[in-house]
């Protein structure tokens, strides 16, 4: 049923692996469905307040005039996605330091397609808390399974390295790690705090999960003060039990809502061509207005592997263009957004 080795499960999308492991790390029934109405009352509430028909945007009729381009076969991509391979002397520095401070990054265990041109600029994305994850995203090429004993040093690592590459503005993100009570976010406030003291003049950006829905978890991270808190949408609601089996679209929101209450600088990101519709990318840009998010990046997905969802459509270049004026205009302070663009792409940039 699953392709394991050395306690890891291979990508394997679906229901039946989100059921185990939604078991395995929610302690009962009655405590995970007290966190689903917690985030079913919170997105209500954004959708009671939404903005209607009357103020819609005139941009978003012209989005069915550009037309995307459907897969047509394994391994085939359209010439916009096309990228060199990665090299230079930035590229290996940054390489040699992930290996002598023993460092993962999401760039290598995503897959990232856009590892050249940002290693080669001598940045990176760090990613914490290991390179295993406890949940199975039906679009994600980190490995799921039971991850490891937690590393108390890496936030000094993490700090070191950012230092060295003389960085104004470091990404850190992390694996799931939903067997731990804080899901990690105690490491997550240290390595804030480390990177700060060492660093003082660099910008601190972190990409959280949503600690399912456990708030004090949160307050640890926004108590650290990162300069950008960013947690991705990834994708639209209806599609979230196949792309995100065990996350919540209204937790999501709730989680950005909070932080923002909090006076954090928020940051989403989402995918697109992955069997959702452009009216649903729309919505998904309002609901996060709703919740006053700052900052919004929109990329193509990819498919990892085999083993992950399959690409839908590949969107075209000028819709891209197109999302991006429309997200301005519905109010979002910045807006990345091209099939390349991954959540901390040009991430440097975002904020003034």
């Amino acid at each position: 049923m699953f392709a394991r080795s050395q306690d890891v499960w291979r990508p394997l999308p679906g229901a039946l692996l989100a059921t185990v492991l939604d078991a395995i790390y929610w302690p009962s029934a009655a405590s995970r469905e007290a966190a689903h109405s917690s985030c079913e009352a919170t997105v209500h509430k954004i959708k009671s307040t939404n903005v209607d028909s009357a103020d819609a945007n005139p941009q978003e009729d012209h989005l069915a005039d550009i037309a995307d381009l459907a897969p047509s076969g394994p391994g085939t991509r359209p010439s916009w996605l096309k990228v060199s391979l990665p090299k230079g002397a930035g590229y290996r520095k940054v390489q040699q330091l992930t290996v002598e401070h023993e460092l993962h990054t999401v760039c290598q265990s995503a897959h990232c397609p856009n590892i050249g041109e940002c290693w080669g600029a001598g940045t990176a994305t760090f990613m914490i808390l290991g390179n295993i994850c406890t949940r199975s995203c039906g679009f994600c090429a980190v490995l799921t399974g039971r991850p490891l004993k937690l590393d108390e040093d890496e936030p000094r690592r993490v700090a070191a390295s950012v230092q060295s590459l003389k960085l104004k503005h470091a990404v850190i993100t992390s694996v799931n790690r939903d067997e731990l009570a804080d899901g990690g976010a105690r490491v997550f406030a240290n390595t804030i705090l480390e990177v700060r003291q060492a660093s003082p003049t660099c910008r601190v950006e972190v990409l959280i999960p949503d600690f399912r829905g456990n708030w004090d978890a949160l307050q640890m991270i926004l108590d650290a003060k990162p300069h950008i808190l960013n947690h991705n949408t990834e994708t639209v609601p209806r599609l979230y039990r196949r792309v995100r089996p065990q996350a919540r679209y209204d937790r999501s929101l709730e989680l950005l809502d909070r932080a923002k209450k909090q006076g954090a600088f928020t940051k989403t990101g989402i995918m697109i061509g992955i069997g959702e519709t452009d009216e649903e990318i729309v919505e998904v840009m309002r609901d996060l207005r709703q919740v006053d998010c700052d900052v919004l990046t929109i990329g193509q997905y990819l498919q990892p592997t085999r083993n992950h969802l399959p690409v839908q459509r590949y969107v075209h270049p000028k819709k891209f263009l197109l999302l991006r004026k429309i997200a301005l205009e519905l109010g979002f302070r910045y807006c990345e957004s091209g099939a390349l663009v991954r959540s901390s792409y040009h991430a440097e940039e975002q904020v003034a």
